[in-house]
């Protein structure tokens, strides 16, 4: 049998990989996706059998022929395909029902591997064709136009030391597949890395192969649905993976990049390690109780310590490789004195002689010997972290100092302070640049003192999450008068909590990483008391709020961070703002902060609140008039932007939502949070996590800078005009009356919610720790935005994404003149491009006809057909406002590779409708077993594979 990626040769292979544009270019893709499905058939064949095999290929072909048939307009040949795939369905046994999604499912699991694959590869075409730098959103793209538009060096590295993004993760239950599926996921994207790695010898290639067939295997006798519910600690260890397997690679390679693009744009030579620190990283995972019971103060602090002792075993195997690699000799070149000093004291405090500690061993290679001392404090520190933990599954380190050297650990002090780590590590190259060994400090020791500079001693920080009605009742319970000068006793469970949350709190900042608890967010913020009241709370609980400086170590203090998420909050946070800001009490603490000051404002509930149109605008509007109150108070404003990972979410591309902020309304950091699979999809590599955060710097310097603005010539510049303001005004009050009446306050719209959509399945999907709802409720006000968005998308219709945007639309042009001012808008005004193009990105992933199936299990057919006409009719409207608006003929006209994707993806997915809406029917009828269960749990995992989201 002749290989699947053997080709007729190899110049061929090369030529693909460089292509520049056409079907050259694609040609790797389409090898790959065939390659993949033919070894999941054979495996298929293998593991489950023939009659399987032929009944994925019926299902698989009839889906194919109703949608070539509904795309030729012949209803009768669809309906007919369709009824026969639905017969299928329903003839089979619930266990091959199961059998039949896993099928499809593993489909585009590789599938996607092969897409993100395809991404790396072209990321490095463009790399080698030195086209990276004139790619759209990239470093040297942006720093090449603001030198062409006027902008000096001296400007451009100001407005670069301005810079500082930082991701927070969070483990909102969107990521369906477990941890276990996830590693099988990235051998086999290794493996198909690998390929791409030519010429391969046959040999070799037969054994990629086989590689990839055994992984595959391998994943078909995986149970991809989990058994249980993920604890807090399992979302934990799934965040840490990600900075093995490309965080920590990455950050010297994000410098570089920077490094060389100033270089290229302005002739600056700047080191790496000289650049200003552009990048931190945060978490909520652990942090985050708003609603979620299994996150304990016990949590909070296992959390820190896993993070931490995680950071540091990655230290010390960096510290490894410096002893194997750093062998200068005194006998070839000299070491400074201010390194051999630092040497003699820490051999000092261990009271034995050189000769005794180190043996024969690095004789003369003084660096080794000073660097084994600094992995003996790290490991030191981390002995330290380990012993004041009570958990079980904190990390354990062996003791990996030799005989005769393991003294050192149990004698030189753990690190007090990054700082203290950093002065070593600076010693240490210090001594190298000055004594001819200028390429060995870049090399081996400046990509760790990024590193260092980057994560501290603590990873990232862990924002600590509540919500402000449980601070007023904590408050209210713990102390009649707010200085009272001892607490009652007999709080409830809810309050205790609470306050042993801000003891835990000061307890962890009274460590060597103070700096890892900073932020305490505050959902459902509506005033200044709710501010105000996490500030008492945290005084009674002992948490020194002020930023404070103790000799070289230094407390940031705790930050109240207000998160706006209605509608109405958004409205009223810059006057709550401006009455806060200007209390001289909060001035004080302000004062200690440097007069930084943090709001996060809430995409996915204001949208879930308003609808798309008018959560978008609201959030514009809140951000730039934020900026403008900052800036009469005298407030450095960073926006914490709460985005979840789909479109109904405030999600969309990262880089055009940050160009698309309002002019001066952006001083240079912001954080952002990073949510369920989008976190796989930007960090499950080197190559792909580089580019996200290069992407997400490129947009700030060009937010912070608008070169376009400076250009007489120049489009999408960020000016609002006058007119559009007052057009999107309009189609904001418009589109919120109309969200409001026909779905937030329409008593229909949840019952269909609920009875249509497999959303209160979510509990056997075991996605994620957290309840979907904060408390017992049929209202959608109490339903978390994440099971809101994810019911919709599940069933096809996507309404959180475009709900409202018709109907405003529509109304508006039917005024003169109105459709030539917002094509205008569509073609200039970045917000407006950033909102038009995710409302499409997501009316073409709807499915009316799949949606129609959905809709049959609404029991009551008055209420089913009220609710799905009106939703159906909306999105007709949508669809032909946005294409009058864009210059379309059809959906995604002008972006023929997502449209392509989903009309490829759709008769794959198609059959996984099919049996979730079966198995639903079944359940309801009374099959409630276990069976049904899992296999509604595979549908779930299934379809979000095939549309690459959950919700």
């Amino acid at each position: 049998m002749s290989l699947l990626w053997n080709p007729e040769s190899w110049s061929q292979r090369l030529a693909e990989l460089e292509a520049r544009s056409g079907e050259l270019k694609e040609a790797p893709l389409r090898r790959d996706v065939r390659s993949l499905g033919t070894l999941l058939g054979e495996v298929l064949r293998e593991q489950a059998g023939e009659d399987l095999f032929a009944q994925v290929e019926a299902l698989r072909q009839g889906t194919i022929r109703r949608r070539d048939a509904e795309a030729r307009g012949n209803e009768e040949e669809a309906a007919l395909q369709g009824k026969k795939a639905l017969e299928l369905v329903h003839s089979i046994p619930v266990a091959r029902a199961l059998l039949l999604t896993r099928a499809f499912a593993f489909y585009f699991e590789l599938i996607n591997l092969a897409e993100t694959n395809h991404r790396k590869r072209r990321r490095i075409a463009l790399q080698l064709s030195g086209a990276a730098g004139r790619q759209r959103g990239s470093l040297a793209g942006t720093l090449c136009e603001m030198r062409r538009v006027g902008i000096s060096a001296d400007e451009a590295l100001g407005w670069l030391n301005r810079i500082l993004i930082v991701p927070v993760f969070t483990a909102h239950p969107t990521e369906a597949a477990r941890r276990s599926v996830m590693v099988k996921r990235r051998r086999i994207g290794e493996f198909l890395a690998t390929l791409d790695r030519i010429p391969i010898p046959e040999q070799e290639l037969a054994r990629l192969e086989d590689l990839i067939r055994a992984e595959i295997t391998s994943l078909w006798q995986t149970d991809e649905v989990r058994s249980r519910r993920p604890t807090v600690f399992d979302e934990v260890k799934m965040g840490l993976d990600y900075y093995d397997v490309s965080i920590f690679a990455t950050l010297p390679t994000l410098y570089r990049e920077i490094s060389e693009a100033l270089r290229t744009a302005y002739d600056l030579q700047i080191e790496p390690h000289k650049l200003p620190l552009v990048l931190h990283f945060g978490s909520w995972i652990g942090g985050d109780r708003d609603g979620n019971p299994f996150v304990t103060p016990e949590v909070t602090r296992d959390a820190i310590r896993l993070a931490r002792g995680h950071l540091l075993l990655f230290y010390q195997r960096q510290l490894d490789n410096l002893i194997d690699l750093l062998t200068t000799s005194a006998q070839q070149m000299p070491v400074s004195d201010a390194l051999l000093r630092r040497l003699e004291a820490y051999l000092a405090k261990v009271h034995t002689p050189e000769a005794q500690v180190f043996g024969a061993q690095y004789e003369f290679e003084y660096y080794r010997r000073f660097v084994i001392c600094l992995k003996a404090r790290i490991q030191r520190t981390l002995e330290e972290t380990n012993e004041r933990a009570h958990a079980t599954h904190l990390p354990i380190t062996a003791f990996t100092l030799s005989q005769g050297q393991d003294k050192l650990a149990r004698v030189l002090p753990a690190y007090g302070c990054v700082d203290e780590f950093l002065r070593d590590l600076e010693a240490l190259r210090t001594s190298l640049m000055q004594h001819e060994g200028a390429r060995i400090a870049s090399t081996l020791v400046d990509p760790l003192i990024l590193q260092v500079r980057t994560f501290g001693l603590h990873l990232h920080t862990l924002d600590i999450r509540q919500h402000a009605r449980v601070h007023a009742a904590t408050l209210k319970e713990a102390i009649a008068d707010s200085v009272a000068p001892v607490l009652p006793g007999g709080l409830s469970q809810e309050a205790a909590d609470v306050l042993e949350t801000f003891r835990v709190v000061a307890e962890v900042k009274s460590g060597c990483s103070p700096e890892v608890i900073r932020q305490y967010v505050i959902s459902g913020a509506s005033s200044v008391e709710d501010v105000l009241a996490v500030v008492r709370l945290a005084r009674l609980g002992g948490v020194r709020v002020e930023g404070s400086e103790f000799g070289s170590r230094f407390d940031p203090g705790l930050m109240p961070v207000p998160l706006f998420e209605s509608i109405e909050d958004l409205r009223n946070a810059p006057a709550i703002c401006r009455e806060l800001w200007t209390r001289d009490d909060y001035r004080k603490l302000l004062a200690s902060w440097d007069y930084w000051q943090e709001v996060m404002l809430g995409y996915s509930d204001s949208n879930k609140d308003g609808g798309m149109l008018t959560s978008t605008w609201e959030i514009f509007r809140a951000h730039r008039a934020l900026h403008e109150v900052a800036r009469e108070c005298g407030v450095k404003l960073r926006l914490f932007h709460g985005r979840g990972g789909t479109v109904g979410r405030g999600g969309g591309p990262t880089h055009r939502a940050i160009f698309a902020q309002p002019m001066d309304a952006f001083e240079g950091q912001l954080r952002i949070t990073e949510q369920g699979e989008v976190l796989n999809f930007k960090y499950a590599d080197e190559v792909l996590a580089e580019r996200n955060i290069e992407l997400m710097i490129a947009a700030s310097l060009d937010a912070l800078a608008r070169p376009n603005a400076r250009d007489p010539e120049g489009h999408f510049t960020g000016i609002l005009k006058p007119e559009w303001e007052a057009a999107l005004d309009e189609l904001s009050r418009v589109s919120f009356g109309f969200y409001r009446t026909n779905i937030l306050d329409n008593p229909d719209v949840i019952t269909y919610f609920e009875q249509s959509t497999p959303v209160g399945e979510l509990e056997h999907a075991m996605i994620g720790s957290r309840p979907s709802r904060r408390k017992a409720s049929s209202n959608i006000a109490d339903l978390r935005a994440i099971p809101w968005v994810f019911g919709w998308t599940q069933s096809r219709l996507l309404v959180p994404a475009w709900f409202g945007v018709g109907h405003a639309f529509g109304k508006y042009i039917e005024q003169p003149g109105k459709l030539e001012l917002l094509q205008s808008m569509a073609r200039e005004f970045p917000l407006f491009i950033d909102l038009i193009r995710n409302v499409e990105m997501a009316l073409g992933k709807v499915d009316v006809a799949t949606a129609r199936q959905y809709a049959l299990l609404v029991t009551d057919t008055s209420l089913r057909e009220r609710v799905f006409d009106m939703l159906e009719a909306e999105l007709h409207l949508a669809i032909k406002t946005v294409l009058a608006v864009t210059g379309q003929k059809e959906l995604l006209e002008k972006n023929q590779v997502l449209a392509r994707s989903i009309r490829l993806r759709n008769p794959y997915v198609d059959p996984m409708h099919l049996i979730q809406v079966d198995m639903l029917q079944r359940k309801r009828a009374g099959e409630n077993t276990p069976d049904v269960n899992r296999a509604i749990a595979a549908t779930i995992s299934g379809i979000s594979a095939g549309l690459r989201n959950t919700g």
